[in-house]
């Protein structure tokens, strides 16, 4: 159950009630797609950096080990040792990443294993059978994430046969929820928002799928190769139309500056995969910008990361030492940029909820973001250079 706490404008600030315990939103979900985050991080340490949800991909699990052994293992959060919430999204993102490798029908999507090329079929069905068999807290709807830059027509089409899976979904859930050997029978179930970069196709998907009362509601297709002003104008047009009182995820989002300008839309869910990828590439967030830990000027620099920052790695080493375990190829050095980056990405939305309570978040919002616009990195002559983002992979 959803609790809408406290809005400011259009910000909300929110808790979740689930089967595996409270979520205080708005929420930063740190991205374990293989059922771990990549770069040596433990539950352990999702437990100390203060991760409240962690989210794995269906697809991947349903590749590897199995969905059926997962489930025979007691499910997701026993194979993994995670006592609180788990969101694992439908595989529909493949439909879109793995475009070379399937084929859309009505019925679902036929795909190649980017494993080993076996076949492998996926509906809105087997979607909700597979996340059911990992138990996870909350399913998500299995859709299509169109193009940013396909035709309308396809778009329309597209966002009509997602909205026939939804159904679909809603109906397999609730049967699936309903038997003796389902391992959570409380499993929530959100439904995803579609239609490009085209506001009204967007505004009427998001009218349809309200009607259906979900457990929450997601914005998808976004953040696939359109402007930021794009997706911001987006969100501007369907936030409104989806339900307050309930969960606003936008998927696959993003920077600290997405956050913050997504929060003050209306959204209450996060996740992206930037923390985690930017930190085994040695690029680090901090509140005066993203540093590249690989620059020569950190060869002797014996400070944190970031002075005051209570992360593993800020309290126990140096910007110089983590440098020589990055060059050096060491795990360690990734292992602890992914923990100082997931710590700033969890502790960035306390200290957001901490301002929508207090009522200041707009005061907020333009505090960090000017602090890390005039705290770029600069070269040894002073100059601001630009961090460039680590290698493009695939979300989930």
């Amino acid at each position: 159950m959803y609790e809408l706490l406290k809005k400011e404008g259009r910000a909300k600030r929110g808790r979740l009630k689930t089967v595996h315990g409270t979520v205080e939103t708005p929420v930063f979900m740190n991205v374990g797609t293989a059922a771990a985050i990549k770069g040596a991080v433990s539950t352990d340490d999702l437990r100390v950096i203060g991760t409240q949800v962690e989210l794995s991909n269906t697809y991947h699990l349903h590749v590897r080990p199995g969905d059926e052994v997962v489930k025979k293992l007691g499910g997701l959060h026993r194979f993994m040792n995670w006592d609180r919430p788990i969101l694992t999204d439908s595989g529909g993102f493949q439909v879109f990443s793995l475009a070379s490798l399937r084929k859309i029908r009505e019925e679902g999507v036929h795909f190649h294993s980017h494993i080993d090329g076996r076949r492998i079929f996926m509906g809105p069905e087997e979607s909700m059978r597979i996340q059911s068999n990992l138990a996870s807290t909350i399913a998500m709807a299995f859709d299509e994430c169109p193009s940013s830059v396909a035709d309308r027509r396809y778009i329309e089409n597209s966002v009509e046969r997602t909205t026939r899976w939804l159904k679909r979904c809603k109906e397999e859930m609730e049967r699936l929820n309903s038997l003796p050997d389902t391992i959570n029978p409380r499993q929530m179930l959100f439904g995803i928002n579609q239609g490009g970069v085209c506001e009204d196709i967007r505004i009427a998907h998001a009218q349809q799928i309200t009607e259906l009362d979900l457990d929450g509601y997601a914005v998808g297709g976004l953040a696939v190769g359109e402007s930021h002003e794009e997706m911001y104008r987006i969100l501007d047009t369907v936030v409104p139309y989806l339900p307050a009182g309930k969960p606003t995820y936008l998927m696959g989002v993003g920077t600290p500056a997405n956050i913050l300008e997504s929060v003050e839309r209306g959204v209450d869910f996060f996740d992206c995969v930037y923390p985690t990828r930017n930190g085994r590439h040695g690029h680090v967030y901090t509140n005066s910008g993203k540093m590249n830990l690989f620059n020569a000027k950190y060869e002797l620099d014996s400070r944190p990361i970031e002075e005051g920052c209570g992360c593993p790695a800020c309290r126990s080493y140096s910007r110089a030492y983590i440098r020589h375990l990055l060059k050096a190829k060491e795990m360690l050095g990734m292992r602890l940029c992914v923990l100082h980056n997931l710590y700033f990405y969890n502790t960035m939305m306390e200290e957001i909820r901490d301002a929508l309570d207090e009522g200041r978040f707009k005061e907020y919002k333009k505090g960090k973001l000017d602090r890390m616009s005039q705290g770029q990195e600069r070269d040894r002559a002073g100059n601001k250079v630009t961090v460039q983002p680590a290698p493009f992979a695939k979300p989930h």
